[in-house]
Parts: C-alpha cells; sequence; structure tokens
C-alpha cells in the first residue's frame, strides 16, 4: 500500500524525503516540518524508526509518514561476539549459553531433590546410596557452572566499559588511523540504519533530502551519491539539531559518542544546506564542519495557527487531569525527560512550596527517571502534588499548558543547552506563562532582557524557590510582557516555515511555483 501510494505522479513543486531516527510522535519539529512542506505544495514523505518488525504508516496533513522496521544485528561490536580466550579464558560464549547452563544445572538438582524425597517416603535404601554420587556431583558442577557465569557477567560489564588498556587502546587506535571513517568500528550500529532506510529512499527517487540531526545525516548523504550516480541531481539538506560535541550521550557506550562525531565529521560535507535551531549554533557548525555559508536558523516554534479540523478536536484540560481547582498554584514542565533536564529540583522545591502542585508533560510516564522522582516526591510526603501526564498532539500543546501558572525549565549547565531557545520557551511563552528558568546562556539573557519571567542558578533548591515565589507574586506582571508588539509574531512556526520554503526552492530548480492556500487557519489559542 504505502508504495502504491508513494509511486503516485510527484507534485509540481518536488519530492522532498524527510529522514528521522525516532518513531515521529513526540517530535514536534519534525512533523511541523512534514506538514508545513506538503502545504506549501511539496510532496512529502517522512521516513521515521519504527518499533515493530512491520512498516506502519500513517498522515501528517498532507504528508505521509512510514516507520521503517529497523533491525539492529550490528548494534554490537564484532568482539562482543567472539569468545575472550586470553581475556577471561572461563567465560563462555556470548549469547544466552550461560543463563542456560545455569538454568539446566538447576533443573538438575531439582530433580534429584525429588528423586531423593520419594527414594526416603518409599523407604529405599539402595536408592538413596545411588543418588549420592549424582548429588555430590550436580553440587560440583554447580559450582563450576556458577564460577563460569560470574566471568562471563565480569567480563559482559568490561566490554561495555570498555575500561581496560586493550580498550582504550583499540579505540584510540581505530580514531587515529581511521579519522572520520572510525565509526564503522565504534559503532556499526550505524550500518543497520542504513540499510533499514538506505533502499527505501532510492525507490522513493526523491528532488530533495532533509536529515534531520547526526545519525540520519550519513543516510541521507550516501542516498544522495548514489542518486547522483545515477545521473539524477537530489539535493541533501542537514537539519542540526544540536552541536553534537557538545551533548550529554544517552548511550553510555565509551565508544558511541567518538563514533557519532566521527560520522558526522565525514558526511557534513555532502549537505547543500544546513538549518539549525540558533544562530549561535549556526556559528559553531560553520567553524567545525568548515560549511561554505552559514546554516539558516529556523527556530522550533508552534504553529500560531491550526487547521479547523485541529481546532475542533477537544484539548485535555490540565488541571482536570492533576485534580485541583482554577486557584491551585501550578508549575509545568513540557518535554524530554532526562537528568540533565534538572527535573528533580521541582520535586525538592515543594515542601518549601506548600501550596504548589507540579506537572510534567512527558514522552515516557513511566520511565525509569520518572519512577525515581515519583519515590522521591512519596519520601517527602509530596506525592499527592506531583502529576506525571503523558503528551498531547503538537498543535494542542500551546493550549493544554495555557492553563498552568508558569513554564519550568530547570537544565543544567551543558554545552548544547546554552546555545539555544529550545521548543518548550516558544510554546510556554505562546501559552502566555511567566518562566522560570535555569541560568543557561542563551534562555536565561533572554528572559532577563524580556522580562517574562525570572532567572535562578541552576540546580540550586532555594534560589529556584525564590524564582518561583517571586512570579507567583506578581504573575500578572511578567504575563504582560506578551503584550509586547512583535514579540511572539516572530517565534511562530508559519514564519519559521517560510525560512525553511526557500531553502528548499533555492536547492531545486523549478520548484518556486506554490499553491493557494487551502486551509483556513484558526488562531492556536483559540
Amino acid at each position: 500500500m504505502a508504495a502504491e501510494n508513494t509511486s503516485a505522479q510527484k507534485s509540481v513543486r518536488g519530492r522532498i524525503v524527510m529522514l528521522v531516527d525516532n518513531g515521529v510522535n513526540g517530535d514536534s519539529r519534525v512533523q511541523k516540518e512534514a506538514r508545513s512542506a506538503a502545504e506549501a505544495g511539496w510532496d512529502v514523505i517522512l521516513l521515521g524508526k519504527g518499533k515493530g518488525k512491520q512498516e506502519t504508516t500513517w498522515e501528517i496533513g498532507k504528508a505521509q509518514v512510514r516507520l521503517l522496521p529497523v533491525p539492529g544485528p550490528m548494534h554490537r561490536r564484532r568482539h562482543e561476539y567472539r569468545r575472550a580466550v586470553l581475556r577471561s579464558p572461563l567465560a563462555y560464549k556470548p549469547g544466552p549459553l550461560a543463563a542456560y547452563r545455569r538454568q539446566k544445572i538447576k533443573a538438575w538438582r531439582a530433580d534429584l531433590n525429588i528423586r531423593l524425597i520419594l527414594a526416603q517416603q518409599e523407604g529405599s535404601f539402595l536408592t538413596r546410596l545411588r543418588l549420592v554420587l549424582p548429588r555430590v556431583a550436580s553440587r560440583f558442577v554447580q559450582n563450576w557452572v556458577n564460577l563460569r557465569a560470574r566471568k562471563t557477567a565480569k567480563l559482559e560489564k568490561s566490554r561495555k566499559e570498555m575500561e581496560g588498556p586493550l580498550d582504550r587502546f583499540t579505540t584510540a587506535f581505530w580514531h587515529r588511523t581511521m579519522g572520520t571513517r572510525s565509526w564503522r568500528k565504534l559503532d556499526p550500529h550505524l550500518w543497520d540504519l542504513e540499510l533499514a532506510y538506505g533502499k527505501v529512499i532510492d525507490e522513493l527517487d526523491p528532488d530533495l533530502i532533509h536529515a534531520n540531526d547526526f545519525r540520519m545525516l550519513g543516510v541521507g548523504a550516501r542516498a544522495t551519491l548514489r542518486a547522483r550516480a545515477r545521473g539524477r541531481d537530489v539535493k541533501l539538506v542537514w537539519d542540526a539539531h544540536e552541536f553534537l560535541p557538545g551533548i550529554k550521550p544517552w548511550n553510555s557506550h565509551p565508544r558511541w559518542h567518538k563514533a557519532q562525531c566521527a560520522h558526522e565529521l565525514e558526511y557534513s560535507r555532502f549537505a547543500d544546506a544546513v538549518t539549525t535551531v540558533s544562530d549561535t549554533l549556526a556559528g559553531m557548525l560553520q567553524e567545525r564542519h568548515s560549511l561554505k555559508e552559514r546554516p539558516s536558523v529556523v527556530l522550533n516554534a508552534p504553529d500560531a495557527e491550526i487547521s479547523p479540523e485541529q481546532a475542533a478536536e477537544p484539548v485535555p484540560d490540565l488541571r482536570e487531569l492533576c485534580g485541583i481547582g482554577h486557584d491551585v498554584p501550578l508549575t509545568v514542565y513540557s518535554g524530554a525527560a532526562a537528568p540533565q533536564r534538572g527535573l528533580d529540583i521541582m520535586v525538592e522545591s515543594l515542601p518549601q512550596l506548600s501550596e504548589v502542585h507540579t506537572a510534567f508533560v512527558v514522552l515516557n510516564t513511566e520511565s525509569e527517571y520518572m519512577r525515581g522522582l515519583r519515590e522521591r516526591a512519596e519520601e517527602l510526603g509530596v506525592s499527592d502534588r506531583l502529576h506525571i501526564l503523558p503528551y498531547v498532539p503538537h498543535y494542542q500543546v500551546v493550549r493544554f499548558l495555557a492553563a498552568a501558572d508558569l513554564g519550568v525549565i530547570p537544565i543544567h549547565h551543558w554545552p548544547n543547552h546554552e546555545i539555544a531557545l529550545i521548543t518548550k520557551f516558544f510554546e510556554y511563552s505562546h501559552a502566555r506563562l511567566p518562566l522560570i528558568v535555569s541560568d543557561v546562556k542563551t534562555m536565561g539573557e533572554m528572559v532577563q532582557r524580556t522580562g517574562q519571567g525570572e532567572v535562578f542558578k541552576a540546580e540550586d533548591v532555594e534560589d529556584y524557590v525564590r524564582a518561583v515565589k517571586s512570579v507567583l507574586g506578581d504573575a500578572a506582571r511578567y504575563r504582560g510582557v506578551y503584550d509586547t508588539s512583535g514579540l511572539l509574531e516572530e517565534w511562530t512556526w508559519e514564519a519559521q516555515a517560510e525560512l525553511l520554503d526557500k531553502v528548499y526552492t533555492r536547492l531545486v530548480p523549478g520548484s518556486a511555483v506554490r499553491p493557494a492556500a487551502e486551509r483556513r487557519p484558526v488562531e492556536a489559542g483559540a
């Protein structure tokens, strides 16, 4: 079905294949890019990563979404499939063998125990005598198997941590000798993405490939090279969401971050245009990758207008979901949940903010991090004032959050956190919420300049409490900033979509003709 849909005649402007390394849901930037490009007359197919073995499809406006199955046999490095004969000769071969051997010996001893019980009930001395040797042997074998299983577990841990002298040497060796190509040894899982996406991109025959972030850059670059080898002038746009050397790696493997940086450096030169999320990051990317031109800045701002169909959908009531009335002070955090995002400070502050309730709006309400915060709230005796809620569709976020009293961005000091106005900053602003932000450079300076909220010292509970009390004590003054002419108009996706469309139009010859707008927009906050 998907192949039939995508083989249809391309639009007059051309076909864009967008690539993203996630399941699309929860990625508001990618969803808005796909929808707005399709509304502007492009034939848009958005390829994402599915969780199952079957491809799934749906539509975002006029854009088609296809989630591809991505098998991961190369997620483990080659050495992780081999026995470590020299390093740990007693360890079992990688895989399920150790668990199988432990279970098998337990079953043997359980069987011998039942046979002994039966022999005792029957009064058979001879049977009990015959069981002595197997029971002694089983205990010896169990001790031997347990020893080998412990060695196996220790080896697996060592391989994951890569802290041994040999591990450090091989990592440095591949990095030094292969340079930007070293990712092939350091993180071969990147090939799993290529093999899942590559053939599909080739079949779609795009005019332009829009690769979101660093892992899709290589997939898009290789597809562009293959298309050009066939005589097609396909263009590549790389949408860099963050400064890769400055992220806190979400994969703990010591080789992972080095591999991603090498991979990005190898393929960035093939991008015909680069877009990113802030002017500061644009300069950093131009310098790091020796780009000929400065990346275009496309802010991840919310929709100012939504379709009548979207407007007709009922928006969940944030306060109703929290079980509180309109007179109860409510702080909200909406977005990705991880330790470096600093959500713990919102929980730790609740004993000092006796009437305040806090809501976390996150993708996975049962993640390990969320469970830890919930347990901490119980320890502090404030669990009745902590509410963990799931995402709503991106076009409902602003209206959903508007029911809160203030929006919080408590992120820690990491290089990537210093250089951009992140998505929730714009969402809170359009919801006309006073802001509480940590003293990261770009957002802290913006809040101080506009007066739309208060800045506190990152990871300082006392200063956070001060900021919250200050805003709640004079909320009308902070909200009044949003009446400033022109402040919110620039921070809309419609304005950013125009900038992105100019990038596409410049790259694809003959694509300047745009269709008349077909939807009747309504205000997003209506």
